[in-house]
């Protein structure tokens, strides 16, 4: 049997069929033939083909009928629509159907060099369509293997900085020394911060991007957890739109946020006052977003020096520098009201 391409030839025509599956035959093809649209369909659906060549003119079913029932089978084979010499409309319809190429009807090997041609062209489409289909499947197969190594990475990188903040909370409590005591749990704070983009990062199905709206919340709600006591009550409320951020971004944003909501919860307000901190985070414009941070308290004294060890102010300049942008301070604001734009 010949190892050559399969083809199925269907046509009414008894001296074609012959003389086609001989001219075929010695070009390599294995030719089945059938004489009707029905038996061709029929041998279609019992045996693999890699093409089929039906023919127009067919009684009791014809080219069209046999064509529709063959595009209707499982996985089927393309197909060669073959048509009279005048019948450029039927052919375009046959390829409107989804015939793969059409051949038109001819005398002695004419005919067959048409068919040859057609065939070839047709089987390079399918084997096109399976490279195709193969690298696409392989880039999906790499595609997920990365995002799971990402998500790993995400999880052990997660893992150390939460182990990192343990070792800072202990060593915090162990310090005698006040100010120093405050100065670990700051850092522990901003090591959460980071560590919270990772945390999100290994647990969602996106591991290129960040929802901040999400973020955000998580953050904040930490932030509240750590300042508002009974003794010093701190309202932090948060706006924000449903932006996604490459993480090195909103890891930028995370630290900035914790840095302003932090100083505005230690120096806006006076111990025992209640105070508001306000936290809103929108899409300014459709490549840019905004970061606005606002409490009502006692504002900045211009020229004073920064309260604290000022390592949080030099951090937000150099996140907000991270992010190409810069921290504008609103003067007309009673308190403190600090903004970026940034692009997205």
């Amino acid at each position: 049997m010949s190892e050559g391409p399969r083809i199925l030839y269907i046509d009414d025509d008894d001296g074609l069929r012959v003389l086609v599956r001989k001219l075929l035959g010695r070009r390599g093809y294995d030719v089945s033939l059938a004489a009707s649209g029905g038996d061709g369909v029929r041998m279609a659906g019992a045996e693999r083909f890699d093409l089929i060549a039906v023919d127009h003119y067919m009684p009791v079913q014809g080219g069209f009928e046999t064509l529709q029932a063959l595009r209707a089978l499982p996985d089927a084979p393309p197909v060669v629509y073959v048509t009279g010499s005048e019948e450029s409309q039927v052919a375009v319809a046959a390829l409107k159907a989804g015939a793969a190429d059409y051949v038109v009807k001819s005398v002695g090997e004419d005919f067959v060099d048409l068919l040859d041609s057609a065939f070839t062209a047709a089987l390079d489409q399918v084997q096109l369509r399976r490279d195709k289909a193969s690298i696409e499947q392989a880039l999906r197969v790499s595609n997920e293997r990365l995002e799971n190594l990402l998500r790993e990475v995400n999880h052990r990188v997660s893992n150390s900085l939460q182990m990192v903040s343990a070792f800072v909370h202990l060593q915090s409590k162990a310090l005698p020394d006040k100010s120093a005591r405050q100065a670990l749990e700051d850092t522990e704070r901003r090591i959460q911060a980071i560590a919270q983009v990772h945390r999100r990062l290994y647990t969602s199905d996106d591991v290129e991007s960040i929802a901040m709206d999400e973020y955000l919340a998580a953050l904040v709600e930490e932030l509240q957890d750590t300042w508002s006591t009974s003794a010093t009550p701190r309202q932090i409320h948060l706006t924000s739109d449903t932006l996604r951020l490459h993480p090195d971004k909103a890891v930028s944003l995370g630290v900035i946020v914790n840095e302003l909501v932090s100083n505005a919860c230690k120096y806006a307000y006076a111990d025992g006052t209640p105070g508001q901190i306000r936290v809103r985070f929108v899409k300014a414009e459709p490549s840019h977003f905004q970061l606005i941070v606002e409490d009502d308290g006692c504002g900045l004294t211009e020229g004073a020096a920064p309260r604290g060890s000022g390592l949080g102010s030099r951090l937000v300049l150099a996140m907000a520098k991270s992010l190409a942008s810069n921290i504008d301070y609103d003067r007309a604001h009673q308190g403190v009201r600090a903004s970026l734009r940034a692009a997205i």
